[in-house]
């Protein structure tokens, strides 16, 4: 029997292919650091486990499609708060921001349509792309000036006839840019020339930890107000990634037709999920507060940790919670794959993503991993004294 090719094209993730090698790793007694995966070790706030502790319906019944009404008002309170007015019709409750991105797809894009996203890029954005029959043409971006957009003029000259969309991830994981006024302003003024929605990715919204960068929604921006879908989740900014609850708002009110059809082709979202979150938007301000200055805390004994590395090379990154580095090795899968085999401190190993898995061209990227820090600052500290011992060992290996 055959199987589909739009399955068969898709790529396995970068952040969890190496999970086999890991699993043998921590059967052999190794304790595994691991900085591949951008899952917070934050506690969730109390709230949410409260808010379902104190659901009292006797039937724990499928939710509206659209979302539970309680979520999408604290959504809308809360944009409201960052400068975005929505109404109720323009939101969307998912089952996680990959939901909402691949609606966004969808309802954007044929197959065979291209769609702009600065590379390298959230590695299951390719995913979404292949089984939506759609092609990612890369804006490249370079980290010798810290993934920055490059000008208006360059963008341009990858539009064609088939481009439909830009995918703006800000702050951006994997790099860990945040993108200028200037730099978003070009996006929009491309955006109503040349007549493309624009996909924005701000799940890292509050993750941002110098005075003078800030981020800009480009659901502020209104005269691309029906081309902007803001792509949101819960998941990163309350440290509730299992809850799976995303959010798709756009103030395109033909777009949010499209959106409401998928959405009730699946049902509904999670309706306890929805109860947690909904409460979620109460918490207060000194919790989002207290975890920033946690992860400016990690951001920058990653960087600095880097920085005394022999080869090593990277930028300090401005906002979420990732930074691309670039090592001495030629290919950093087999040396991530090296780590977790054949490499331990004292019974400790390290497990990163190779950073190929967030290019359109895999032979891309083969000497970077990407590095969640997520962990807390000494077992931060232990991970890169297990990466500096790691490089000098496998490439003293064949001399």
């Amino acid at each position: 029997m055959e199987i589909s090719k739009r399955t068969y094209s898709m790529p396995y993730s970068s952040v969890r292919k190496l999970v086999p090698y890991e699993k043998n790793a921590i059967k052999e007694g190794k304790k595994v650091y691991h900085l591949n995966i951008g899952q917070p070790d934050i506690k969730t706030p109390d709230i949410f486990y409260d808010a379902m502790k104190n659901y009292k319906e006797e039937t724990l019944e499928y939710a509206d499609s659209r979302g539970e009404k309680s979520l999408i008002d604290s959504v809308i309170k809360y944009y409201s708060n960052i400068g975005v007015s929505l109404e109720y019709d323009d939101v969307f409750i998912t089952n996680g921001g990959s939901e909402a991105l691949m609606y966004a797809f969808f309802a954007t894009m044929n197959s065979g349509d291209e769609l702009l996203v600065p590379e390298p890029f959230y590695t299951n954005y390719n995913s979404i792309a292949k089984v939506a029959e759609i092609q990612i043409v890369p804006i490249k971006t370079h980290s010798s000036d810290g993934f920055l957009l490059p000008s208006y003029e360059e963008i341009e000259k990858s539009i064609t006839p088939k481009t439909k969309a830009f995918l703006i991830t800000n702050p951006n994981n994997p790099t860990g840019a945040v993108y200028s006024h200037e730099a978003l302003r070009s996006i929009c003024e491309l955006a109503k020339k040349h007549s493309l929605y624009i996909l924005a990715d701000e799940v890292y919204r509050e993750f941002i930890y110098d005075d003078e960068v800030k981020h800009i929604s480009l659901g502020t921006m209104q005269d691309v107000r029906e081309n902007v879908i803001i792509i949101d989740s819960i998941s990163k900014r309350f440290s509730a990634c299992g809850a799976r609850i995303g959010i798709l708002a756009t103030k395109n009110k033909e777009i949010a037709q499209m959106i409401m059809k998928l959405c009730q082709l699946r049902l509904a979202a999670p309706t306890m999920g929805q109860i947690g979150a909904a409460q979620l938007y109460n918490t207060p301000i000194s919790y989002l507060k207290e975890v920033n200055l946690e992860y400016k805390k990690r951001r920058d004994i990653c960087y600095e940790s880097l920085q005394k590395i022999d080869g090593v090379f990277c930028k300090k990154p401005l906002g979420a919670f990732y930074m691309i580095a670039k090592l001495p090795v030629e290919n950093s899968e087999d040396f991530c794959i090296w780590l977790l085999e054949n490499f331990d401190v004292d019974g400790e190993t390290l497990m990163m993503a190779p950073a190929n898995g967030f290019y359109v061209n895999p032979e891309e990227g083969k000497d970077e991993v990407r590095i969640a820090y997520v962990l807390d600052c000494e077992k931060l500290k232990k991970a890169f004294n297990i990466l500096d011992k790691g490089l000098k060992a496998y490439n003293s290996r064949n001399k």
